[in-house]
């Protein structure tokens, strides 16, 4: 008599998560180079951006606090598309989803074990820009913290999605400058978006960057959280879960 392997589970499981991202833990802590990109680099980046307007502290101000949500996105985007495509390249993603294993469970254990890791590199570059590097914020450092660290966990979900249309690890380099160059180039860092022309400035406001960038602006300039600092985190943090759904649909078991 013939048995029938049962079919990989659909429904999103707190247990199968759980278990996804731990796997996931384990084996980024075997990977110190890759933890080294995460946690390090925008701290680094950020030291050096210090002491490169060593004679302008106010430009320092200006930009720092837009590059303390931007360079974790950057290097999230590029550590979850090489460490995700390369689990599909090796047959791990296949394996994985002979198990009662769903797409939906993969990509939220991916999204929670590198979200673990956005919090750890999201309090290490606020804590060096504000309290050593003296970045002058009039709102709370805290509200600085929570849009990085949403930006973070943005370029997780970024980095899942686009993966799955990578077929090398190169391949998936190069979806950087497709994804993120243009947002950084609109999103407001090099000059505001409502002297750029009108097309540029409807696409900059469709591109979740901007509004990264326009939230750490209102924690720069006002004590208090206002109604355009919400609007930006939520604007955020919605996009990230939109493409994490995206990045879910679209899951390969192995590249072509």
């Amino acid at each position: 008599m013939s048995t029938t392997a049962p079919a990989p589970a659909r429904a999103l499981n707190a247990s199968r998560t759980a278990a996804t991202a731990a796997r996931v833990l384990r084996q980024l802590r075997h990977d110190p180079r890759s933890i080294a990109l995460m946690v390090l680099i925008p701290c680094v980046m950020l030291f050096l951006l210090r002491y490169v307007f060593d004679g302008s502290a106010r430009t320092f101000d200006s930009i720092g606090a837009s590059l303390l949500g931007i360079f974790p996105l950057i290097t999230m985007f590029l550590v979850t598309s090489i460490a995700t495509l390369r689990e599909r390249t090796s047959g791990t993603l296949e394996r994985l989803l002979a198990m009662p294993l769903g797409k939906g469970d993969l990509i939220a254990g991916y999204a929670l074990a590198f979200g673990a890791l956005a919090i750890v590199q999201s309090a290490l570059a606020t804590g060096l820009a504000v309290w050593f590097l003296g970045l002058d914020v009039t709102g709370s450092p805290w509200l600085l913290l929570l849009i990085a660290l949403l930006d973070a966990l943005l370029g997780t979900a970024l980095g899942l999605f686009v993966s799955a249309f990578a077929a090398s690890e190169f391949q998936a380099v190069q979806f950087m400058p497709a994804v993120i160059f243009p947002q950084l180039l609109l999103c407001g860092l090099f000059a505001p978006r409502d002297t750029m022309h009108p097309v540029l400035e409807t696409v900059s406001d469709a591109l979740p960057m901007s509004y990264a960038v326009d939230g750490m602006n209102e924690v720069l300039k006002h004590t208090d959280m206002t109604t355009a600092f919400v609007r930006d985190t939520l604007i955020v943090a919605g996009c990230a879960l939109l493409v994490l759904g995206l990045g879910a649909a679209t899951l390969k078991r192995r590249t072509a």
